[in-house]
Formats: C-alpha cells, structure tokens, sequence
C-alpha cells in the first residue's frame, strides 16, 4: 500500500531538509575555515574594518607560516585600529556614564600614545605625560577648552601618526608644577569628569573600576580602621550608627586614607547666569593647600578626619584586599597623586584588569571557561615580561580567537 504524503507533510519536510543544509554548511563553515578566513577575522576584530586583499594576502602567508603573531601586528598598522577600536575601547573610562559616545579628549589620546609608542601601560595611573597633535591648523591644547580634540577627531586626523608626546608640566599643556601630574587621572577629561563638585571620591572610585576592575562594594571591609575617615560621614545615617558600622565604614577606611591624594586638586567652571559651564571648565592645583571640599560638611561628624595634607596610606595592604596583590617594592604610603596612582599600577590587579578588559573587547566575550582562563593568565605573564606593553595583548588576544 503506497504512503500518501499531504501538502502539510511535505512543507514541513522541506523546512526540516533546508535547516538541515544549514547547519550542515555552518559546521563545515567552522571547521573548515582556513588561514584567509582566521587572517580576516584577526583583522575584523583589531582593526574593526575588513582588510586590503594585500594585506589579508599577506597575514594569510604569515598564519600559514606558523607566525599569526606577525599577522595581527600586520592588523595593528592600520589606523582605524587607533582611531575606532581604541577611541572605543577607552572612552568609557572617562565619564561617569561609562559610554563610549563622547569626543575624543586629552585622557583618551594620551592613552592611546602610550599603547601606540609602547610604553610601560602603568604609567597611564602616575607618569607626566600627556599627548597632543601635530596637524597643521589645529586649535592650540588648551587647559580650559576641548576644542583641539573634538577637531582632531571632526577632521579625521591619523592617530598613528600625527600623536605627539608632550608633558602636563609643559607651559603649553596643563602648567602643573614638578610633582603633580599622575598620567590620566590629572587630565583636564578626567578632571572634568572626576573632580568637579563632590569630595574627589569619583575619581578614586573610578580608577579602581576602570583600571582594577573592583568597584568599592568589591573590596568593602569593615575591618580596617576608620580613623582616617572624613567629617562629611555621618555616622548615624538615618539616626541608625548599624548602617555605618555595616556599610559605610566598609568603603570609607580603605577609601578615604587613599583619596587624600587628591586633596590639592578641583575642576572650576564659569557660570552662565545661573547654569554652569562646564565645558569651559579647567582643572586647578593648590599645592600645599587642602581644596575645600575635603572639609565640607564637617558638623556631619566634627570628631571625623580632618584633611591637613595629601599624604595617603593605602590600609589594603593587609586583611583580605592584599589579595588585589600590592608590590613588596613599594611602601604603601607617600605624598600626591603620582605616588598613589603608582601603588595603584603596580598592583597584580592592574595588570589582570587590563588583560581581561582586552581580551572581552577583541574576542567579544568574557573569559568562559578553564582554557581561557588559562590564557588570560599566560598573557598575565607575558604583558609583565614584555614590559606591560598592551599592544600585544591586543594581539594575543585576536590570535586566541581567530578559530580553527
């Protein structure tokens, strides 16, 4: 007896058949992708935009060679790698909002110089240097205006090429005195975005975000000692001195000793009637003078802190936040934002975030699993002993990722 087939049995054997096709072509698409399609991929994912037949040509040989390194350097020479994936990469750790649909800003190129010419990466947290362009016709830098950057990025300038390096102690720059520049976190961006108003407190609270990957809530212990913190905290919030006990001093011990290195420096801005301006905005340094705002709010608690200098102690390098791996070369303590921003650098928990941070942007996942928790330390190692340089963590990380 024949089996007869109706127009519905049929219809849903033929979708069957064609996702069957598909995924058959998906896997084999997987399995089989070859060295053009890895060189390709590397090159998608650093440089963000498809590559000249040539060069792909030329990173294919390399990957057949048994070199893919050399081929995602290959994918780093383009300037969209400088332009679009770092300018994205970065700007979210120069606003409080953490988006990437900001101007390009002083933070943002001196960073990507500092990646660009391969540098120490530490150095972003405490060294005196500041980057700038060199393109004819540009606005001059300017301490209280954004303008060379926004026209820098309006005119579509090179980033490879045209970054020079300069100093925040240069005249021409940011004018700071010998002593107080501390790489990005004394940035007229970062200025801006972390300085002004408030106590100084964003400014620590987004550094260890952005560049130890531990909010406050992370590294919150109640078991340091409050001594060194400020006025400003009531210690009965609510009426109810439980909810500092449990809560706020957790923050704060560990906090305030090492946001005193701030204490010489705010974000003024001029007032347009009644609506401030902060666009117009500069950063300003009162060596030898506590800002203000350190010791607002004193009848909070009048028996609290009170800042008299920018000495800092970092409390964290005993209890369960030496766990964020502090260097035995360091002391622990000092004067400034450099130095704090050093103990910050030098820490296990710099060069972890950083790695992680990179290997999510270029293989547009976080880690996983046990082999590439595996990898995310062995390029640990290799950024420490390569000198922390980060461009090649870029690298790795695309050759990780390129697939079979």
């Amino acid at each position: 007896m024949s089996t007869k087939i109706f127009p519905q049995d049929f219809s849903q054997k033929m979708v069957r058949t064609a996702l069957a096709l598909v995924l058959s072509a998906t896997f084999a698409g997987s399995v089989l992708a070859g060295e053009r399609e890895q060189a390709k991929r590397i090159h998608d994912r650093l440089a963000g935009v498809p590559p000249s037949d040539a060069v792909l040509t030329a990173m294919q040989a390399d990957i057949s060679g048994g070199d893919a390194n050399a081929a995602a350097l290959k994918a780093l020479n383009n300037p969209n790698f400088y332009r679009v994936t770092l300018k994205n990469f970065i700007t979210p750790w120069t606003n409080e909002a953490q988006t990437t649909f900001e101007p390009l800003n002083d933070y943002t190129a001196t960073v990507i110089g500092i990646i660009r010419d391969d540098y120490d990466f530490r150095t972003i947290l405490y060294g005196d240097i500041l980057y700038t362009a060199n393109t004819a016709g540009l606005p001059p830098y300017s301490p209280s205006s954004n303008a060379h950057y926004k026209e820098m990025e309006d005119r579509g300038v090179n980033l490879m090429t045209d970054l020079v390096e300069t100093t925040q102690t240069d005249p021409a720059t940011l004018n700071l005195p010998a002593g107080a520049a501390a790489g990005v976190l004394t940035t007229r961006a970062a200025a801006k975005a972390f300085f002004v108003d408030g106590t100084n407190r964003a400014m620590f609270r987004f550094t260890m975000l952005n560049h130890l990957c531990n909010d406050m809530e992370q590294v919150k212990d109640s078991s340091y000692s409050p001594d060194r913190v400020r006025q400003d905290v009531s210690r009965s919030p609510g009426g109810d001195s439980r909810i500092y006990m449990n809560a706020c001093v957790g923050c704060h011990s560990g906090m305030d000793p090492m946001t005193q290195a701030f204490a010489y420096y705010d974000y003024t801005y001029p007032m347009n009637g009644n609506e401030p301006d902060y666009e117009a905005g500069q950063m300003v340094y009162s060596g030898g003078v506590v800002q203000p705002k350190y010791l607002q709010n004193s009848n909070n608690f009048e028996y609290g802190y009170v800042t008299p200098n920018d000495n800092w102690d970092n409390y964290w390098r005993t209890g369960r936040n030496s766990a964020l791996g502090w260097d035995s070369a360091l002391t622990g303590s000092g004067s400034g934002a450099s130095s704090m921003g050093q103990e910050l650098a030098h820490s296990d928990a710099f060069a972890r975030c950083q790695v992680e941070k990179v290997f999510k942007a270029v293989c547009l996942r976080a880690p996983v699993d046990a082999t590439d928790r595996a990898q995310i330390n062995t390029m640990i190692t290799t950024f420490r002993g390569n000198g922390y340089k980060l461009k090649q963590v870029f690298a790795d990380s695309a050759v990780f990722c390129m697939g079979n």
